[in-house]
């Protein structure tokens, strides 16, 4: 495993400085010394995306990804119909600003089994792939944590995301790999290696999981803070042969209430100590 010793492969998602807009995160990550930036959607509505483009030029930001796209299950077809419309928004969206890739939060509907969720996502996919394919975008699936199955994903696991892309078999959809959901599961190594062997890990995400957790959304720790052996994922991820940036993804009420160039600070440090 390579010591992080520069911040060369960090890369912060818009989410985790939640105060900022578009432009301060821009701003502020540049100056920082922060290269990599992922950009989640709702902060370019009423947004000129060329400008915005501009901008992460300027400041020679390079956006890792777009975040996110997905929630393709509904037990209503006009409602998966949406769906679509919307990825393929997400699609125009990341293909606009530069992003080479949209996470995929694939969604669930507590209203039928998880096995039809599931289809449902995997053919949402496919419908996707030839838009994505002409824009130059890829999909990355991104599994979640088991608590959330009910309504956010019905992707759970690597193993899932494996199968599924394994069965989609298109070289412009992989997965994401989130620590804060996958770190808990035993077979999380060999579901690394296998996601290597396909050439499919699209993205890497670091947090932690603070023990106690006070909300399971909005109460994530910073790489040290908790008890994700990030250190030992980050070195099974790069033997799979992944090579991209770190995404720092934390939601946080108590991160977020402090002073967020402080904080920019902090998330470099633990980044370095404990990633």
């Amino acid at each position: 495993m390579t010591e992080l010793t520069d911040f060369s492969k960090l890369c912060v998602h818009t989410q985790t400085t939640k105060p900022w807009s578009i432009e301060e995160c821009i701003a502020h990550f540049s100056k920082s010394g922060v290269r990599g930036i992922s950009i989640w959607r709702h902060l370019l509505e009423g947004k000129d995306l060329k400008k915005i483009k501009t901008l992460l030029e300027i400041n020679k930001m390079e956006p890792v990804s777009l975040v996110r796209g997905g929630f393709f299950p509904s037990v209503e077809s006009h409602q998966r119909e949406l769906a679509l419309q919307d990825n393929r928004l997400a699609i125009d969206q990341a293909a606009a600003l530069g992003a080479p890739l949209v996470v995929l939060v694939c969604g669930a509907d507590a209203r039928q089994d998880l096995k039809v969720s599931r289809r449902q996502i995997q053919d949402g996919i496919n419908q996707l792939i030839p838009y994505a394919k002409n824009m130059g975008v890829k999909l990355a699936i991104e599994p979640l944590h088991p608590m959330y199955a009910g309504d956010k994903s019905a992707v759970v696991s690597l193993e899932q995301a494996n199968d599924m892309c394994e069965s989609i078999a298109s070289p412009i959809v992989g997965v994401a790999i989130d620590v804060y959901h996958l770190w808990w599961d035993n077979n999380l190594k060999n579901e690394i290696f296998r996601c290597g062997k396909n050439k499919n890990i699209f993205a890497f995400h670091v947090c932690d999981w603070r023990v106690p957790t006070i909300d399971f959304l909005t109460d994530r720790g910073l790489m040290g803070e908790g008890c994700i052996p990030i250190k030992q994922i980050r070195k099974w991820i790069e033997e799979a042969g992944f090579e991209g940036y770190n995404e720092v993804e934390v939601f946080s009420e108590r991160l977020w209430a402090q002073d967020q160039k402080l904080y920019l600070e902090d998330i470099k440090k633990s980044y370095i100590n404990h990633t």
